[in-house]
């Protein structure tokens, strides 16, 4: 148990960890990203702007009136000096007529991107082949419409290769990938420390809280066993006194109770502790359930209930109604179940006990994990469905007005119940209806012998 809560700290701490490491990571991310871009714009903004200061502009004079009527940009003053540089990262410039045709660039080949003013910037991808993906490459564009008054001169559009920005991207991200990675790791063995430094004392604590109720459960059978022999002797005395009588049955009554009470207890802290002696051996259900019926018809005849015991066979398979456990730690369970149906059954209510084979095993009679499966439905009071989730709770006692019987439990049966059958490798469920009944039904693996299997 304090492994597994251990365990879970530990988990829980590193992935709130892991939580709070991708959120950092993620706005690291974009934050450096978003950097890189916004100096690649600046830089690119800026030689749009210092190109557009030496652009050469002439007037152009019509022939027929001699008079100046537009002016235009003389290319070759203005881009005499042609950069041509295959640095991966130089800049790249292009001039486009009003009209959007090229007319200089520095690029070797047109880029047949249409234009786009654009001073913020772009992103684009440029496809030099559909089939061999490396030659294809993306750039980041600032596109400038270069006007005189009304009057559009052209469009100057400055380009920058973008692994300028994804270079240094990869780069974090691998590094981001690596620290993150290294860190969970760090975070989970010092959560798996620090989870283990903080539930010590827990431990510890309930180490001697087990203890204690070991042993004072222990300490007290003695005393209990005690009293309750010397009752039994006081009654036996002929000359008692009726009245004496009474008060000693009444004493010998709760003596027992308390004795029931203190049991429990012993067992339920043996099996937390792991110190419950348990005997291993092929238990018949069949057989045992006939003997737990037998031990409670009585019981259910004075009351006016009936009581039956149906197994259920299929004629395909041979069925084998025999498990691997403790044969007193069963019949403890369904003694408990059985006796807690009578006592919640009113007079001339009915109580059926079935063992069988589930359908979904029988449709598969060579499944290794086969399970058998045990149902007692009684049409009693029922059980309210806020009371269901605490049924297997320790001491948890349902509606007082659901016990019409004086003999009164201590609240550990079912739980009790519960932890043999899970220490069986099996599960246990309760379905209830208020005034209809209820019933409960037990799953244990089954086990197969080698005489049997042949």
């Amino acid at each position: 148990m304090f492994q597994a809560t251990r365990r879970r700290l530990a988990i829980w701490y590193t992935a709130v960890t892991a939580v709070l490491l991708l959120v950092f990571a993620t706005g690291f991310f974009f934050y450096v990203r978003n950097t890189l871009i916004d100096r690649i714009d600046d830089t690119l903004n800026h030689v749009v702007e210092v190109v557009e200061r030496t652009l050469v502009i002439e007037p152009l004079i019509s022939p027929a009136t001699k008079t100046k009527t537009k002016s235009q940009v003389n290319i070759q003053a203005s881009f005499r000096d042609s950069n041509d540089s295959t640095e991966d990262d130089r800049i790249d410039l292009e001039w486009f007529s009003p009209t959007g045709k090229l007319l200089w660039s520095t690029w070797s080949e047109p880029l047949n991107i249409p234009i786009n003013a654009n001073r913020t910037g772009e992103t684009v991808w440029v496809i030099n082949n559909k089939l061999q993906s490396d030659q294809n490459y993306s750039i980041r564009q600032v596109t400038k419409r270069v006007e005189i008054g009304r009057q559009v001169l052209g469009y100057l559009r400055v380009s920058h290769p973008w692994f300028e920005v994804t270079k240094p991207i990869r780069q974090l991200i691998l590094d981001l990938i690596l620290g993150a990675g290294l860190t969970l790791i760090g975070v989970a063995a010092i959560g798996w420390l620090l989870s283990g430094l903080a539930i010590a004392p827990v431990r510890e604590s309930y180490g001697r809280l087990k203890q204690f109720t070991a042993d004072a459960s222990h300490e007290l059978r003695n005393p209990i066993a005690t009293i309750q022999t010397n009752v039994q002797v006081a009654l036996a005395e002929p000359d008692i006194e009726p009245q004496q009588h009474q008060q000693l049955q009444v004493i010998e009554r709760l003596t027992r109770r308390l004795g029931r009470l203190v049991d429990d207890l012993l067992f339920l802290a043996r099996q937390d502790s792991g110190i419950l002696q348990q005997q291993w051996v092929e238990v018949p259900l069949d057989a045992l359930l006939i003997e737990v019926i037998e031990e409670q018809q009585a019981i259910a005849r004075h009351q006016n209930l009936s009581l039956s015991l149906e197994i259920i066979d299929s004629p395909k398979l041979e069925d084998n109604f025999t498990v691997l456990g403790d044969w007193d730690q069963l019949a403890r369970v369904f003694t408990n179940l059985v006796s807690n149906a009578v006592q919640y059954t009113a007079s001339g209510g009915e109580i059926e006990v079935e063992l069988q084979v589930p359908v979904k095993n029988k449709r598969n009679s060579s499944a290794l994990n086969s399970v058998l499966q045990i149902k007692v439905t009684d049409t009693g009071t029922g059980i309210s469905p806020e009371a269901l989730p605490h049924l297997f709770d320790r001491f948890y006692r349902a509606d007082p007005a659901r016990t019409h019987s004086s003999a009164a439990g201590s609240g550990l049966g079912l739980a009790i119940t519960k932890a043999i059958v899970e220490n069986h490798r099996g599960q246990i469920r309760i379905d209830s209806q208020i005034d209809r009944g209820t019933a409960v039904t037990v799953t244990l693996p089954a086990h197969k012998s080698a005489e049997i299997s042949l």
